[in-house]
């Protein structure tokens, strides 16, 4: 698969094969240089060395009683975590799974997650993120976070029609190179092979519901538009 540049690989981030920069690139590169580097560096490839390095115990909506000790916990999603009399521990909740983990054994999670078949559920982009509420058969449910300032790119669909539903905030939207203002409570319809983008004008956030027998990162048309 070829990228057109830093924004074309970032927004299609997930689809990239899940290897190591050494094994993607270095080990592939027969003209490459090194510079010394004077800081401090340290590997947070575990989840234990990165708790470690956390500020905090809990990071989110957590809490713990005082029989626990050396225990972290991580939460990205929207109901508490409570953990007790646990020791030496690391918890994890994300849109992704969850992971209760003794922090040596945390090392070991490769394995595991390699045997995990799952679509990634929550997305950071260079315009907001992502996150999937619900993906069926022939559907696929989204809560979409757009940054004040920042908007998608013009583009298309073969495989899949699309709809939008502002829940907050105010922007504009364009449909076939026809622009219009939206706020809360606005509905956008998307044909399949519509063209369609949308602009923030203040934090914007909508749903997205997509419907058709092929939905894939894959499929996705850019094109220019000069509002």
């Amino acid at each position: 698969m070829g990228y057109r540049g830093y924004e074309d690989l970032f927004e299609r981030y997930e689809a990239l094969d899940k290897i190591s920069f050494d094994y993607a690139v270095a080990e592939k590169e027969d003209r490459i240089q090194v510079a010394r580097f004077l800081g401090q560096w340290k590997d947070l490839g575990t989840w234990n060395t990165l708790t470690e390095s956390m500020g905090e115990d809990c990071v989110g909506e957590a809490m713990m009683n005082d029989a626990c000790s050396n225990v972290h916990i991580i939460n990205e999603l929207g109901i508490p975590v409570l953990a007790m009399g646990m020791k030496d521990a690391v918890i994890c909740a994300s849109p992704d799974g969850i992971l209760v983990s003794d922090k040596e054994q945390s090392s070991y999670i490769k394995p595991f997650v390699d045997k995990i078949d799952q679509q990634i559920m929550f997305a950071e982009k260079s315009w907001g993120c992502l996150r999937v509420l619900d993906a069926g058969i022939e559907s696929q449910t989204l809560k979409i976070s757009l940054k004040p300032g920042h908007g998608m790119n013009y583009h298309s669909h073969n495989n899949r029609d699309e709809a939008w539903v502002v829940i907050l905030g105010t922007g504009w939207v364009v449909v076939d190179d026809e622009k219009r203002e939206i706020q809360a409570g606005s509905v956008v319809i998307m044909k399949a092979g519509s063209r369609h983008g949308i602009f923030a004008h203040t934090l914007l956030q909508l749903i997205e519901v997509q419907i058709g027998k092929e939905i894939s990162v894959h499929d996705k048309k850019k094109y220019s538009f000069e509002p």
